[in-house]
């Protein structure tokens, strides 16, 4: 009988040292083999190729160790077992707080790496804002960055469109206008009758967070009626779809309340969801259709000052900002370029609309006066200053044909300006209660709609009746019209609320 040199065991595979002679068991041979490349017993240098197999017959089973005999000989065993057993575990929590302990230690060292991170970044955007005002107020150009770390930042401002991009809005001005004194509305379009016959169709409640609650501006798709953008206090975008109740999207990246938001929805192209906040930041998300999530594609830093205005030009190419920086600009929406920021007005702008022809564009003031201007020159092209107390113009809407333009001409009441003869053709008080927050035209002109502390009001056009008002939401933040003129969103506070046609 064989015993192994290593166990002292008969082994169940016995192989022969081809060197030494020794037998061994062969997994407990080649283990060591494996770990010191030498024969156990003597030394010698051993590979697995020196190990010949023994081949034993007949086999028979090893015999039971005189240690194995008895009961008491067993309870023995079973202790040193269940002993061995006990310190294994108690080595092993052990090492497992051992573990913990480092790994709490690399936590707090990130963090407050991370904190420290983040303290540099804020004073390096307060020293490059700061040198900014002083070149400013010094007459000294602002020098390009090279190292800067996010898209369309700190760039030099051009003086003027690039000659492709003023081709492709006169392209789109000429396609629009020539159609636009024979535009009519869709077939199946609501008609002011029927706004007459409007109810509370549905109230989505509890959207964006609690604290700071409000909802500032929202945006409904036109691909999917049920999916909309909401911006709020909680420095989130959302995207919604009412179908299915859910929340598609919960964007994040501004430090500060979110003014506007807006989709650019173009056929072969993915849809962009956009934000403009008080933080002086713009962001830009696209549609990945693998994923099916909304990707941060560019985060403009264009302004010194919260942004005011987002409008994406109907040649679905561009987008336009405006803040109280006193300027606006103009970024391609192919490369997420800048393409145009505007020389320093009078005085901050606070609103922006575009013509629907995207020839002209109109900028709202602190001090009551709008601007149009030809986007194509850069320069203003008329002003209208309505009479009385200068206050600040939030909201403007030009009408679908691009005849008027509807604008407060108080706090508390609007006006419909018509641009042929840049004089107020109607104005229409709405109470010392109501402060205006929002006004908008439908699609079709024949009717527009009035947001704000008292509610929402409608009115059709040129006859200025009063259509409908709603009174159950008190402060109607921002106002949108539906598919087809059919129904009327509004935010008012952390609910978004819809009145349409009865069913």
């Amino acid at each position: 009988m064989f015993f192994c040199g290593i166990s002292g065991e008969p082994p169940q595979d016995p192989v022969v040292s081809a060197k030494s002679g020794h037998v061994y068991e062969r997994r407990l041979i080649l283990k060591y083999i494996n770990d010191n490349g030498t024969d156990p017993l003597t030394g010698e240098k051993l590979d697995e190729s020196d190990l010949l197999s023994v081949k034993a017959n007949p086999k028979a089973a090893p015999p039971r160790p005189p240690t194995a005999t008895s009961i008491p000989a067993l309870l023995h065993t079973l202790q040193n077992e269940w002993d061995a057993l006990v310190l294994e575990t108690f080595a092993l929590k052990q090492q497992y707080n051992n573990t913990r302990q480092e790994l709490s230690y690399a936590l707090y060292a990130q963090d407050a790496a991370s904190r420290v991170v983040a303290r540099l970044i804020r004073e390096r955007d307060a020293a490059r804002e700061a040198l900014a005002n002083v070149q400013a107020s010094m007459g000294i150009p602002a020098a390009p960055t090279n190292g800067a770390d996010v898209e369309m930042t700190e760039e030099v401002a051009p003086t003027a469109l690039p000659k492709h991009v003023i081709d492709q809005i006169d392209e789109t001005q000429q396609a629009l206008s020539a159609t636009r004194k024979k535009r009519k509305a869709p077939a199946g379009y609501t008609t002011p009758a029927e706004v007459k016959t409007f109810a509370a169709k549905q109230t989505i409640a509890s959207l964006h967070s609690a604290s700071p609650a409000g909802i500032n501006s929202i945006a409904v798709s036109r691909e999917n009626f049920s999916q909309f953008l909401t911006g709020g206090n909680d420095k989130i975008v959302q995207l919604y779809d009412r179908s299915t109740d859910k929340v598609l999207a919960s964007l994040k990246g501004h430090t500060k309340k979110i003014n506007h938001v807006a989709f650019r929805e173009r056929e072969g192209e993915p849809t962009l969801l956009f934000s403009a906040g008080a933080d002086k930041i713009a962001k830009i998300w696209s549609h990945d259709t693998a994923s099916g999530e909304y990707l941060p594609k560019a985060t403009i830093k264009t302004h010194k000052g919260d942004l005011t205005g987002l409008v994406v030009h109907p040649t679905s190419t561009l987008v336009a900002y405006a803040s109280l920086d006193k300027t606006y600009s103009m970024h391609d929406l192919s490369n997420f370029s800048q393409v145009y920021h505007s020389a320093p007005a009078g005085e901050p702008i606070t609103s922006l609309a575009i013509h629907p022809d995207g020839a002209l564009l109109a900028l709202g003031t602190l001090s009551s006066n709008i601007q149009i201007s030809d986007i194509r020159a850069g320069t203003v092209a008329a002003t209208i200053s309505p009479e009385g107390t200068p206050f600040s113009v939030h909201t403007l809407s030009f009408s679908e044909n691009g005849y008027h333009l509807l604008a407060p001409d108080s706090p508390t009441s609007v006006a419909i300006w018509d641009l042929r003869k840049m004089t107020a053709a109607h104005s229409i008080p709405l109470g010392d209660a109501f402060k205006v927050n929002k006004v908008i035209y439908d699609y079709s002109a024949n009717f527009f709609g009035v947001a704000g502390s008292g509610g929402v009001r409608l009115f059709a056009h040129k006859t200025w009746e009063e259509l409908v008002r709603f009174e159950e939401a008190s402060d109607v933040t921002d106002l949108v019209f539906g598919d087809q003129g059919k129904e009327l969103w509004g935010t008012s506070g952390r609910e978004v609320r819809i009145w349409g046609v009865p069913e």
